[in-house]
């Protein structure tokens, strides 16, 4: 029930316009206050800890129906955020959230000082953090892996932007934070389990976008006529259509397993979906535009929304050669022995 009100709501924000075109467009703070009074920005969260208590597949359908809408807002960060939070004991974000990505350029350290932590270093290309009211910061603290929770203006930020235009910033810190602001991460794990947690929400996007792309392409194939009859009766044409679908088969699959190895942050489903849906999301936005021909590119035409962010969905949280060592590694320490258990164990 909650999925397809939230399939509706998403696609009356994308309709409207104003809220995320540009995104933090004038209809932002209205769309998001949407979002909020259904309770979806606490999906992740346990009941215990304030959240409706969904099983945490069927709220991570979610993000593949925002994927599906291209909603410009912050929501799947937020998910993450607010799960990473409960996890570790603090208190959920009151309104938008994200989360360092964990990237290999980040460099972060969280230290005691006194009764209190020291949060100094630089991270890149974070989601929505120049609209997020809330910053979460998973980093290895002397004891173990440990959460911070940063409000706005405890950190400086320099914006950016990926190829859809949705905000990717560098933060800096150089922040003491309280001892209640800091918690063992606990459940939560180390950066580590965050970047496979991000990467099965962006498999997921990822999975939502490419349906809609396959549904725009076909639609178009099909009114758009040349030699006295719509172009997706060549066969050429057809050819291509089945193989883009194939695309988005395999990425809809394989994202469905990241969703069901979501709890656990298992490294092999998550790595494997991030892999095929990075791999589908670059053949599938090069034979939409093909299809579709220059009317594709321009800004009026609604699948530059999509394919923006298959394009750049595609390398965050990890890309594909980030994902494929991981999972080659995974295939060696296993041994010639441990492979086929490996394998069918997925």
């Amino acid at each position: 029930m909650i999925e397809d009100l939230a399939d509706r709501l998403f696609a009356e924000i994308a309709i409207s316009g104003a809220p995320g075109w540009p995104p933090g467009g004038a209809g932002a703070s209205e769309s998001w206050g949407r979002l909020a009074e259904l309770g979806l920005p606490l999906a992740l969260v346990p009941e215990e800890a304030g959240g409706p208590g969904l099983d945490l597949v069927e709220a991570l359908e979610l993000v593949r129906a925002a994927g599906r809408h291209a909603l410009a807002l912050p929501l799947a960060e937020t998910m993450l955020a607010n799960h990473i939070l409960a996890e570790a004991g603090l208190p959920v974000a009151p309104g938008a959230a994200t989360i360092l990505c964990g990237g290999p350029q980040d460099q972060v350290s969280l230290r005691r000082a006194g009764s209190g932590w020291t949060l100094a270093g630089r991270a890149f290309r974070v989601p929505w953090a120049s609209v997020a009211e809330t910053l979460v910061v998973v980093a290895p603290g002397e004891a173990g892996p440990c959460v911070a929770r940063l409000e706005a203006g405890a950190f400086t930020v320099e914006p950016g932007r990926n190829l859809a235009g949705e905000p990717r910033d560098a933060v800096l810190f150089d922040t003491e934070l309280r001892a209640e602001q800091v918690r063992p991460a606990g459940r939560a794990g180390g950066p580590d389990v965050v970047r496979r947690r991000g990467a099965a929400l962006r498999s997921l996007a990822l999975a939502g976008a490419l349906e809609r792309v396959l549904a725009l392409t076909v639609a178009y194939a099909g009114e758009r006529s040349q030699f006295g009859k719509p172009i997706g009766r060549f066969q050429a044409v057809q050819q291509s259509l089945a193989e883009m679908a194939g695309h988005v088969a395999a990425g809809a699959a394989a994202a469905g397993g990241a969703a069901e190895a979501f709890a656990g942050a298992d490294l092999l489903p998550i790595a494997a979906a991030k892999v095929r849906t990075g791999e589908a999301a670059g053949r599938a936005a090069a034979i939409a535009h093909q299809v579709h021909g220059a009317i594709g590119f321009t800004q009026e035409h609604i699948l530059h929304r999509f394919t923006g962010r298959l394009w750049s969905w595609r390398d965050e949280f990890g890309d594909e050669a980030e994902w494929s060592l991981a999972l080659g590694t995974q295939a060696v320490e296993a041994g010639p022995d441990g492979l086929w258990p490996l394998v069918t164990a997925a």
